[in-house]
C-alpha cells in the first residue's frame, strides 16, 4: 500500500537517524513511494533517485515514514482531546512535539487521560485532594494528622483520620505513578537490569512437560533471545507457566525517594508510604507491561527476520527447469499418487500404483512407471518426502530407467494445504485432493518459487513461533521477501499463474486475473506493449510491472529481458552509434565492448542504471537462482532407528532458528543442529553458516527413540 506524502522535515529527519541513512535519500524516497512507487521497482529502476538503496533500506523508510505517521496521528488525537477538556498548555504542547516515540508520548499523556475509576478518584470524589496536596508539600512542620481530621466526613465515607490519610496516599500514588520523568527513569532502569523469570503454575508440572527448561529460568530480560522469550510467553498463555519481568524494588524505591521526599518530617513519611504502595500496586505492573510488550516485540522482530530469511532461501531454491516429469506423491496403504506433466507442468496423466502392497503389486507398479516414462519421454521422478518417501525412492531406483532421468526427493511441506485450497479446486476442480497434491510436489522440483507462492507462506514450515508473533507484521515481512523473490527472478507473463503474478510490481490479484484473462481470450502476449491493452492495467501500474514481466519469444529481445521499456530508446541509440542492431547487440559481446557506458550518462540515467542495462544485453532475462543439483540421502538409513551416534550422513537443512538448525537426514524425522555444534568458533547467527535447502554433512551425536530427538554436529565431520 503506498505510503501517503510526507512533507515534513522532522519526520523525515526522524527516519533518517533511525536507519542511518541520508535526509536527501530519504526525501527521494519517501517521494516514489508517495507516488505509488513499490519497493523492488525504486531498487532496480530508480537507483539515481534513491543514491543506489537496496530493498532493504527502502523497506525501512518506507516502515518508519508509516510509524511516523501513525505518531502524528496519535499526537493530533492526544491534543484535540486536551483541547477539549481546556487542558492544553504550552509546555505540554512543546513536550508532545517532542515526543519521538508512542510510549513516551502515552506516559506525557498519561495523567490528563480520561480514566475509569480508581482508588485516587473515589478519593477525590470524597474530597480529599486538598489533604493530598499539602500533605504532597512536605512542610516540616504539618502535623498530617491533625490536617486529616478536618476532612473526617461519614457523610462522604471518610470515617475516621486513617481514612483519610489513606485516601490521600492513593491519591498521591496515582500521581508519582504517573510522573512521565520518574517513569522513564524507572523504565530505563527495568530495561536494563530487569530480570525475566518463569516458573511452572502449580498442578501443571506433568502435563506441561515441553515447558520444562522454563519451570525454574531466569535471565536478564535485555539479553533473552527471542526464541526463549517467545517460548516462555507461549507457556503463559496454554497456563502451564508464570514469568515476571521485575527489578529490585529496593532499587526502585531509591529513585522514587531521591524524586519525591524532600524531608524527614512526618508528611515525608506519608508520601513514603504513598510511593512504596504506588509502585507496588500501579507503577510496577504498569511498567513490566511495557517492557514485556518491548520484549515481545523485539522478539518478534527477530522471529520474523529468522522466517524471512529462511522464506528467501526457499523460493529462491534451484529449479531443475521445463522437463517432462513424473511425480509420485509417496503412500503405503493407499499408494502412491502417479502424475506425469510436460515441461510447463501441465498434467498429462495421472494413476496410482501400489508399489509397497506385496510382489504383485510392486511388479505392476514398476511396469506403470517404465510405460510411463516411455510414453511421456520423462526426464526427471520427482518423489515427495513424506510418508514412505525414502521407500519409494529405493523402489524407483531399482526399475531399470533410462539413467539420465533424475530422481530427486522434494519437501512436500504444504503439498496437502495447497490441494485442499480454493487455488487448487480452481486449477484442477475434477481432481481428487492426493493428484493435486503429487501435482504440486512435480512443480515444485520444476520450479519452486512459482508453486510456492500459491501457498501462505506460514505453512511452508520454515518459521520459528510463527502463530506466537505479531501476524500483522509477519504478514508484511514474509510479502516483501515474497514480492523481492518474485521480481528479482523476473515473471513469464505468458505461463504465470494469478497467484505468481498478484505478487509482480504494481499488479495485485485483480490486474494478475485481467492478465490471464487477455491471455486466454486473446493471442499470446509477443511484446510489453501489449500489456497496455489488457483491461485496467494504466500507465502507472505498466511503469511499476513492465520490467519484471518477461515475454519469451519477443521480436524486441529486451521484452525477454530486465531492461524497462523506458530505457529502450537508450539501448536504440547504443545500438545506432556502432551502426546495428538492438539484436545484434545481445548476440555479438564484441560489440557490446565498444561501448563507452559514460558517453550515455544523463541527469535523469546514470552509470547504475547503465550497468544494469549492459549486464541485461549480456544475459537478457537471464535467472539469479542458482544451478540445480540433485540430493541423495544415505542409502539403507530410512528409519530413526538406523541411526546411531558416530555415523556421518548427508542430510538438507529444512529450517534454520535462532538456536541452531533442523537437518532432513532421511528418516521421516528432521534432526538439530544445536548453535553450539554448527562450527568449531563461537556462532552469533545461525544463518551465517546455513541456509534453507542447503546440503550438509553431519554427525549423530544423539538419538533419543521414545522422544523421537535427533542430535547432530557439524564438528569434526567426516566423510564425502
Amino acid at each position: 500500500m503506498p505510503v501517503e506524502a510526507v512533507t515534513e522535515d522532522s519526520l523525515l529527519a526522524q527516519v533518517a537517524a533511525a536507519t542511518g541513512i541520508s535526509l536527501a535519500q530519504v526525501r527521494a524516497t519517501a517521494l516514489l513511494l508517495a507516488e505509488g512507487g513499490t519497493v523492488p521497482f525504486i531498487a532496480r529502476y530508480r537507483k539515481e533517485a534513491t543514491g543506489t538503496l537496496d530493498e532493504v533500506q527502502i523497506a525501512a523508510i518506507r516502515d518508519g515514514l508509516e510509524k511516523g505517521a501513525a505518531l502524528a496521528k496519535r499526537k493530533d488525537a492526544i491534543l484535540g482531546s486536551l483541547i477539549d477538556r481546556d487542558l492544553l498548555t504550552p509546555e505540554l504542547t512543546a513536550a508532545i512535539g517532542r515526543a519521538s516515540d508512542l510510549a513516551t508520548l502515552e506516559d506525557l499523556y498519561r495523567p490528563y487521560r480520561p480514566k475509569r475509576r480508581t482508588r485516587a478518584t473515589i478519593a477525590r470524589e470524597r474530597g480529599l485532594e486538598p489533604l493530598a496536596t499539602q500533605i504532597f508539600l512536605q512542610d516540616p512542620g504539618l502535623v498530617p494528622a491533625a490536617l486529616a481530621r478536618t476532612f473526617v466526613d461519614p457523610a462522604k465515607e471518610v470515617p475516621d483520620v486513617e481514612a483519610a490519610l489513606s485516601g490521600a496516599r492513593d491519591i498521591i500514588a496515582e500521581q508519582i505513578a504517573e510522573d512521565p520523568r520518574v517513569r522513564a527513569q524507572l523504565k530505563e532502569l527495568l530495561r536494563r537490569d530487569g530480570v525475566l523469570a518463569s516458573r511452572v503454575v502449580r498442578g501443571k508440572k506433568e502435563e506441561g512437560e515441553k515447558f520444562r527448561d522454563y519451570f525454574e529460568w531466569s535471565e536478564s530480560a535485555r539479553n533473552a533471545p527471542s526464541h526463549r522469550v517467545l517460548a516462555i510467553l507461549r507457556g503463559e498463555r496454554e497456563g502451564f507457566l508464570a514469568s515476571t519481568v521485575r527489578i529490585e524494588e529496593s532499587v526502585a524505591h531509591q529513585i522514587l525517594d531521591r524524586a519525591f521526599v524532600k524531608n524527614r518530617s512526618a508528611a515525608a513519611k506519608e508520601v513514603r508510604l504513598a510511593f512504596e504502595d504506588g509502585y507496588s500496586r500501579l507503577l510496577a505492573p504498569s511498567l513490566e507491561t511495557e517492557l514485556r510488550g518491548t520484549l515481545k516485540e523485539r522478539a518478534d522482530a527477530q522471529a520474523i527476520d529468522v522466517f524471512s530469511e529462511n522464506l528467501r532461501t526457499l523460493l529462491l531454491a534451484a529449479p531443475l527447469g521445463p522437463k517432462n516429469l513424473l511425480a509420485l506423491d509417496p503412500g503405503f496403504r493407499t499408494g502412491c499418487k502417479l502424475v506425469c506433466l510436460d515441461t510447463r507442468g501441465a498434467l498429462l496423466h495421472h494413476t496410482a500404483i501400489y508399489p509397497h502392497s506385496g510382489d504383485g503389486a510392486r511388479r505392476d507398479a514398476a511396469d506403470t512407471m517404465r510405460t510411463l516414462a516411455l510414453k511421456y519421454s520423462i526426464q526427471a521422478i520427482a518423489i515427495g518426502n513424506g510418508t514412505a518417501g525414502r521407500e519409494t525412492e529405493a523402489f524407483v531406483s531399482e526399475l531399470d530407467l533410462d539413467p539420465s532421468i533424475e530422481v530427486v526427493l522434494v519437501n512436500e511441506s504444504g503439498a496437502s494445504i495447497y490441494s485442499a485450497s480454493d487455488v487448487a479446486r480452481e486449477e484442477f476442480p475434477d481432481l481428487d485432493l492426493t493428484v493435486r497434491g503429487a501435482i504440486s510436489i512435480g512443480r515444485r522440483l520444476m520450479d519452486p518459487l512459482a508453486e510456492l507462492v500459491k501457498l501462505d507462506p506460514k505453512t511452508i514450515g520454515v518459521g520459528q513461533y510463527q502463530h506466537d508473533v505479531d501476524q500483522k507484521n509477519l504478514k508484511r515481512g514474509l510479502d516483501d521477501v515474497v514480492m523481492s523473490c518474485v521480481n528479482g527472478v523476473g515473471v513469464d507473463v505468458s505461463t504465470a499463474s494469478v497467484q505468481l503474478l498478484s505478487y509482480v510490481s504494481g499488479l495485485g490479484p485483480q490486474l494478475a486475473k485481467n492478465i490471464v484473462a487477455y491471455r486466454e481470450s486473446e493471442k499470446p502476449f509477443s511484446s510489453r506493449a501489449q500489456l497496455k491493452k489488457v483491461p485496467r492495467l494504466g500507465p502507472k501500474a505498466f511503469e511499476q510491472c513492465a520490467g519484471f514481466l518477461r515475454i519469451p519469444g519477443a521480436k524486441n529481445p529486451l521484452d525477454r529481458s530486465a531492461v524497462h521499456p523506458e530505457s529502450y530508446p537508450l539501448v536504440d541509440r547504443m545500438a545506432h552509434k556502432l551502426g546495428c542492431g538492438v539484436g545484434d547487440l545481445v548476440e555479438d559481446a564484441d560489440l557490446r565492448s565498444r561501448i563507452d557506458l559514460e558517453s550515455f550518462v544523463t541527469d535523469a540515467i546514470g552509470l547504475p542504471t547503465l550497468e544494469d542495462i549492459f549486464a541485461e544485453l549480456a544475459r537478457p532475462g537471464r535467472d539469479p537462482r542458482e544451478k540445480f543439483e540433485a540430493f541423495s540421502f544415505t542409502d539403507g538409513v530410512t528409519e530413526i532407528q538406523d541411526l546411531h551416534p558416530g555415523m556421518s550422513l548427508p542430510g538438507i537443512v529444512t529450517n534454520v532458528t535462532a538456536f541452531g538448525a533442523f537437518i532432513d537426514v532421511g528418516v521421516h524425522q528432521d534432526g538439530l543442529v544445536h548453535v553450539s555444534q554448527l562450527s568449531d568458533r563461537f556462532v552469533r547467527d545461525p544463518g551465517e553458516f546455513v541456509r534453507v535447502g542447503q546440503a550438509v554433512r553431519v554427525r549423530v551425536v544423539e538419538v533419543d527413540l521414545p522422544r523421537r530427538r535427533i542430535g547432530l554436529s557439524m564438528r569434526d565431520v567426516t566423510g564425502s
